[in-house]
């Protein structure tokens, strides 16, 4: 990256705060399939009591979308999170679960600590030269770092050209989270610590109307730091393409998929 790349990308990283409530209400959650792919080589790790002998890092956990399923999936979560806003609502929603102040780069977890840390939508934010070792430091022996990201699956028509409407504001697509796999490939980035990355992909479509996927787009960061007229004409384009669609009338299903990379501590 460059300079002009590196701040976008900070400023980006620090813009959900401003929209934690909303974060919370309208992003989608991850199919329980592909969180516990994500879980099943730490499984393996507790003496045969599955996943409610997980002990479970939600790195990165922004409101805690994961964390919540984490839990009710059994695992023994922590939850670490460095933006003040969404940390509080993730305090406000998620009491009974540990949430800490923190960073991928510096994480406030003992060594060998966790049989898994898991990256619900936000392994793209860290410093990988500096968060890898410190993930594998808080790694058990043969835990599992995992990455899951939800995408607008843009083999479909509309939802093509909806991404074209939102000029790169909405849900990435899966067509470019494909193209940047290499991106977070761990097991290359990391291959002192790592054994190499396994992929998968999951359907995950979303009950929208079209107020909640304006909604939606609206927390993404490319289009928070958007001047404001900016947003305004997004947003209103976005409102004209699905009231001129046929598929978007009332509540409909947008097709999203869930990618989840996965890779075992050495």
């Amino acid at each position: 990256m460059n300079v002009d790349e590196d701040e976008e990308k900070e400023k980006r990283a620090g813009s959900f705060g401003a929209v934690a409530a909303a974060y919370a209400e309208h992003r989608p959650d991850y199919p329980e399939v592909a969180v516990r792919w994500a879980l099943e080589v730490a499984a393996e790790l507790t003496a045969g009591a599955g996943l409610s002998g997980v002990r479970v890092l939600d790195l990165g956990a922004g409101t805690g979308k994961l964390t919540a399923q984490l839990a009710d999936l059994g695992a023994d979560v922590t939850a670490v999170e460095p933006d003040t806003a969404m940390l509080a609502e993730l305090r406000r929603q998620l009491p009974q679960i540990r949430a800490l102040d923190g960073r991928a780069e510096a994480i406030p977890l003992p060594d060998g600590s966790v049989h898994a840390v898991l990256c619900g939508q936000a392994m793209h934010w860290f410093d990988m030269d500096r968060a890898l070792p410190e993930i594998a430091r808080v790694l058990a022996g043969g835990g599992v770092l995992a990455g899951l990201w939800n995408s607008d699956d843009d083999r479909v028509e509309w939802v093509a050209g909806l991404q074209r409407v939102a000029e790169g504001a909405a849900s990435p697509s899966l067509s470019a989270r494909r193209s940047e796999a290499a991106d977070y490939d761990i097991g290359l980035a990391g291959a002192r610590f790592f054994l190499p990355t396994e992929r998968a992909e999951f359907p995950n479509s979303q009950a929208r109307t079209a107020d909640s996927l304006v909604a939606t787009i609206a927390t993404h960061s490319k289009f928070l730091i958007m001047p404001a007229a900016e947003r305004e004409r997004v947003l209103a384009g976005v409102r004209d393409y699905l009231r001129s669609r046929p598929e978007t009338g009332g509540e409909f299903a947008l097709p999203m998929v869930t990618s989840a990379v996965r890779a075992r501590r050495r």
